[in-house]
């Protein structure tokens, strides 16, 4: 345990699990908020004026401007895998180093873009809906008549960690062909495990019955599925978005689903989320969930914990478990 008198003092920006601010403060001064108050972003930089470390949530903009009111920080921790948060080259010129929560969320995001694509696929949503509505009368045929999922063609944009993880849910649980897009195709050995074999962009949106998108956002990936994107979809077809809000152009989906040129989507991650695009709202073919991809009670403390981990492991043992910029910190040192 740290000493009292040389006890770091650390931010938590939003209510966390009580065992996480209990491990810190065993090690820092902690500083928390634990009736998860919507601080802003001027409350923010007051608060960590004085703070060496933050352990964020993927909202909080951490940025140049805000780095020049917080000359004592030293880390921001993430308990997200994604870090769009960050502006990772000012944090560099500013000696302050990002970490992320990579793997420990992989296989649960994986389960939740599988039941996305389910829900998506069957049409649960709308059937309850209708269910819950009292429209439900007598069986029909074609009553909520949805798309195959089994033996049919899953195309992956982004074949990381968690994109390999569907890859093989898909391939050797359902039976579906697999097709994806990456930056570069992965090796041999990679697309064998998953089944996978590697498309362009759009000859996958062509191809595919299924599209389920697992990108990192950046400026890069902004709008990777727009109006000209699914053109090229089949008009059975749906996608799923469990990536980051603005990989879709959610208003050119919206109209897309209302003329019906895609048979559904489904959607957990949303353009200036946790507004979402009111046309979405008022089309029945998709299924809409708040963020919730990794929202399991295990994952999640695991995400927090190694968020605990960087925040230990740089202010008390000088070297976090994942960091992000760690290579531009040592060469600006």
């Amino acid at each position: 345990m740290t000493s009292t008198a040389a006890r770091p003092r650390i931010l938590i920006t939003r209510a966390i699990f009580a065992e996480v601010a209990h491990r810190l403060s065993e090690h820092f001064e902690v500083e928390s908020n634990p009736d998860d108050a919507d601080w802003g972003r001027e409350e923010i930089a007051r608060r960590l004026r004085d703070k060496a470390g933050a352990l964020t949530f993927g909202l909080e903009r951490i940025d140049a401007p805000l780095l020049a009111q917080c000359p004592a920080l030293k880390i921001c921790a993430n308990m997200t895998v994604g870090y769009n948060n960050f502006d990772l080259d000012a944090m560099t010129a500013a000696g302050v180093l990002g970490t992320n929560a990579p793997d420990v969320l992989t296989e649960t995001t994986a389960d939740f873009g599988f039941a996305l694509l389910m829900a998506t696929a069957r049409r649960v949503t709308e059937s309850e809906h209708y269910l819950r509505a009292g429209k439900w009368t007598r069986w029909n045929y074609q009553m909520f008549s949805g798309a195959e999922v089994h033996g049919s063609t899953l195309g992956i944009i982004g074949m990381g960690r968690i994109g390999q993880a569907i890859a093989r849910r898909a391939a050797w649980g359902f039976g579906m062909q697999v097709v994806y897009h990456n930056r570069s195709p992965l090796d041999a050995a990679t697309e064998a495990d998953c089944r996978a074999s590697y498309l362009g962009k759009h000859e996958l949106l062509k191809a595919a019955d299924h599209v389920m998108l697992v990108v990192p956002y950046s400026a890069s990936s902004h709008h990777t599925i727009g109006a000209a994107e699914l053109a090229l979809m089949k008009p059975s077809a749906t996608l799923i978005n469990i990536a980051r809000g603005g990989v879709v152009d959610d208003a050119a989906l919206a109209l897309a689903l209302r003329e019906k040129r895609i048979a559904a989507a489904g959607l957990d991650v949303f353009e200036g989320e946790p507004r979402v695009h009111p046309d979405l709202l008022t089309v029945p073919n998709v299924v809409l969930t708040p963020h919730i991809a990794s929202a399991t009670a295990g994952t999640r403390r695991a995400m927090a914990m190694l968020a605990v981990d960087n925040l230990i492991g740089y202010l008390v043992h000088g070297k976090a478990v994942t960091p992000l910029n760690a290579t531009g910190l040592a060469v600006r040192s």
